[in-house]
């Protein structure tokens, strides 16, 4: 049974959405992938978000571009929390999507993350998930710790070699 549902309106979406995927998948956490528009396919999307619970989900993952609707419909019919993703357009840059999502009204929050910003969306849903899963707890703290140990090794490196070496 999938823990966290990854819910797009396109496939022009799934470059940003593997990457929570990819952070789910390395927490060991199931997902159930989907491409339902909440506009063109308005049936499909409310019989979506209305089976969520019942299927398992703890997390809905919905990214959107342009108007954005799909992550606050998605808030708006699903009792748990929900991520909202969005995405970059040729017009706005994102800056749409950006707004649409972040600005729901009372009572519907939507958890926003940056612009295309996949990969964080998959550690919030994983964060989300271990504030009652101890094992799971334990992997974001190593995941932390391996961030902190690349970032140190990188420095180190910069310090060794100098700018000039290192930018090559």
């Amino acid at each position: 049974m999938a823990q966290v549902g990854i819910v797009m309106g396109s496939d022009s979406d799934m470059p940003v959405m593997s990457k929570a995927a990819d952070v789910l998948e390395e927490f060991g956490i199931s997902y159930d992938m989907r491409i339902i528009s909440a506009h063109r396919e308005p049936d499909v999307f409310f019989e979506y978000a209305k089976e969520a619970e019942s299927k398992g989900f703890k997390v809905i993952i919905a990214g959107a571009g342009m108007a954005a609707h799909l992550p606050g419909m998605c808030a708006a019919i699903f009792p748990m929390p929900v991520i909202g993703i969005p995405m970059s357009s040729t017009v706005l840059d994102g800056q749409d999507a950006l707004y649409s999502i972040v600005q729901m009204p009372p009572g519907i929050p939507v958890a926003t993350v940056a612009i295309n910003g996949g990969k964080n969306a998959g550690i919030l849903a994983a964060k989300m998930l271990a504030a009652s899963d101890d094992e799971l707890l334990d992997k974001i703290k190593n995941f932390t710790e391996k961030m902190k140990s690349e970032v140190q090794a990188k420095d180190e490196k910069l310090q060794e070699v100098g700018y000039k070496a290192y930018k090559k």
